[in-house]
Order: C-alpha cells, then structure tokens, then sequence
C-alpha cells in the first residue's frame, strides 16, 4: 500500500525576493504566497482543508496555525506549526502527505515568509484580533470566555448554576485524587457562586488554577505495542478543526469547531458520545464544558444543565467527566493541561486509575481546545481487548 496515499504536489507559490518590505506584514506576504500557490494548483480556498505554517509570524506570538487560518479564510481539519529551522519546508511535505493518508484532510497549504523591515514597529498589524477585540476590552481569556458564556445565557436562558454544576461536579472528582491542587479542598455550588467575579458571568472558581507541572505520552507503532509493560491503548478515531482566531471572528458564540472534530472522531470509531465510558473534556472554563457536551449530542443546544442534574458525573456514574478532577480541579500546567486529559483517559482504560476506575471502561472521549473555542482536536480512545 502507498504509505502516502498517492499524495502529490500540485501547486508553487513564490515571491520575488527584497532587501526591504516596509508598510508590509508577515501575514500580508503569507496570504499573497498562498494565493499564488492556489492559483497555480487550481484551488479554491474552500478546498484548503490542511494548514502547515512556520513558528515564526511576527503579528502573534501563539497560535499561529488559527491566526494565519483566520488571516486567509480557511477553516482547516488539520493545522500545526512546523519548527525546524531551515528543515521546515521539506518537512511539511512528508507531514502533509502523512495527514492525507490518514483521512485528516485532502488538501494541505504548506506556507512559509517573512517580511525585513528594520523599523517593524511602525508597520501595520493586521491581526484581526489586535483590530477588532483588544480596543474594545476583549483581551484575554476571561473576557472572550466571559463573552461566550453571556452569548449562551442570552440565546437559551441557561444560568449561572447550570455552569457552577460543572465545577461542583470536577471539585468532588478532584478529592479523589492526591495529586489534584484542590484534593481536600471541595466546593459546592454555592461556593462556586459566592466566589468573586472575575469577568460576569464568570466566577473565579470557574477558571483554571495555573500551576506548574508536566504531562508526557508515547505512541508507538502496532507492531511495538504489544511489547510494553502495560496494556496498550488504542486511537479509534481523530478529529480536528480551526475556525477563527479572534472571537470578534467565531462563527458562532455558542457552538464551536468540537463540534465537527467529535463528529469526524466518532464516524472513524463507529461509536457515539452515549457510548463513551469516559468523557474527558478540555474544561479551561465551565463554559467550555458545557458547549462541548452539547456539541457532542449529549444534550440539545442550551440544555446542558439539565444533563448534569440527571447524569452521574463521578466514576460510579451514567457519565464519568474529567475523573481526575479536570483542569479546573486538578490544575492547568500551561500547555500540559490538555494532555491531562489524554493520560486520565489512558490510566481508565488501562484500569489503572486506582481511588477512581470507572468499571469496566472501555472507551473515551478526549477534547483539546486552544484560544477563544477556536482551534478544536477530539479523539476517540479503546482499550485493547
């Protein structure tokens, strides 16, 4: 078998090269490369389902892949950062072929640029969310987060206790574990709402607690995976999806790009949400918990509260959520907060999850989310049988 899926190169973009581009961002000359290649290709940027970008955009210091997404219009189902020097270029090529033969996307935009400008503060930024968001208030997480919890509340009448049950429900999962920053510190609903208010709707105790601390995971290949100490634990399905950077530019408040990537994730594995013996879900807000348990299916679109009145949250429950306390129970360690959810979901199937295994687990649901609900990744995991 083609172990790339027949991928090939279909489309070159250059720019002529210049001493100096003054007036002219890193993102400007991204998008007119881009453009070139898709003409000579025969692309349309609706095709553009895959986005490889280098590390270095000097209108953003993080999430590069959503902010150059947003820049040119595309909403990829795969998009990452490529960082190796000047290896960056033939190395997207194997990467995008990589995705295309494993049914990520069909048609990947490997793009790299730079601008030289010596006096680059005077140049434009046209980051959407340097126009749009940050003069009018919107900077930060609290506030964008803030912002989509007020969307849901104004669209479906959900209240402020409907979200205070998601961060209830994680605190009781936390004292299970020892190593969670609040083990031993429980909180009820009422403790959640009497907590300050960071930006409204937002208490603070539906926030993560920033911690340090560090996640690790090995893949291996099916041939070496019998061969470890442990049972191994299997990818049953992978969804990922960008939509946008900046909240000013989300296509929707109160539904986000989970939504697609559960759907991709589930239709690979053949299972459903119902299915789940875990949901392990990228919880930075109680906000964010809630949208994605509706995205999923679980509950109909503003109904997510009455969900979790009627749904076992801890491990002896219809619907186990973040065992491990969540993020907002366990502690967000920057970026290696959304690989606690990978190795909580590892530890039940692996049926090593002692103080809290869920019976008989076979399978779950693990969500990661980056910026402003904009950059999505779902997967389906199975324990070996």
């Amino acid at each position: 078998m083609d172990a790339w899926a027949g991928a090939s190169i279909v489309g070159i973009g250059e720019l002529k090269p210049e001493r100096r581009t003054e007036g002219v961002t890193t993102l400007e000359i991204l998008a007119r490369v881009s453009r070139l290649a898709a003409l000579d290709a025969g692309v349309e940027p609706g095709e553009i389902d895959g986005l490889l970008v280098g590390p270095q955009v000097g209108e953003t210091p993080q999430h590069v892949p959503a902010t150059v997404a947003e820049y040119l219009g595309l909403k990829p189902t795969m998009a990452n950062v490529v960082d190796l020097g000047g290896a960056s270029g033939p190395g997207m090529i194997w990467r995008a072929a990589a995705a295309i033969a494993s049914g990520m996307c069909e048609t990947v935009l490997c793009v790299l640029g730079n601008h030289r400008n010596p006096e680059a503060p005077r140049s434009p930024n046209r980051n959407p969310i340097r126009e749009f968001d940050v003069p009018f208030g919107a900077s930060g997480a609290n506030i964008s987060y803030a912002l989509l919890m007020q969307a849901h509340m104004a669209s479906y009448g959900s209240t402020a206790e409907d979200f205070a049950l998601i961060a209830a429900a994680e605190r009781a999962n936390a004292q299970r574990n020892p190593n969670a920053i609040f083990y031993g510190k429980p909180a009820s609903v009422a403790d959640i709402l009497a907590s300050p208010m960071v930006a409204s709707p937002l208490h603070l105790l539906e926030i993560v607690m920033p911690v340090a601390g560090g996640e690790a995971v090995i893949v291996r290949s099916a041939k070496g995976a019998g061969k470890g100490r442990n049972k191994p634990v299997r990818l049953l399905g992978a969804g990922e999806k960008v939509t946008h950077r900046a909240v000013s530019q989300a296509p929707s408040l109160t539904s986000g790009p989970l939504k697609p990537s559960m759907e991709r994730a589930f239709a690979q594995a053949g299972l459903a949400a119902r299915d789940m013996s875990l949901l392990s879900l990228y919880d930075c807000y109680t906000i964010m918990v809630a949208t994605t348990i509706e995205d999923a299916g679980l509950a109909p679109p503003g109904e997510f509260g009455a969900f979790l009145r009627d749904a076992g949250l801890g491990p002896d429950g219809q619907y186990p959520l973040n065992t491990h306390g969540g993020q907002l129970g366990f502690g967000q360690p920057d970026l290696a907060g959304g690989m606690t959810h990978v190795v909580e979901a590892v530890r039940q199937l692996r049926a090593d999850a002692a103080g809290r295994q869920i019976r008989n687990a076979t399978t779950a649901l693990v969500t990661g989310n980056g910026a402003t609900m904009s950059e999505a990744v779902a997967l389906v995991l199975g324990a070996e049988a």
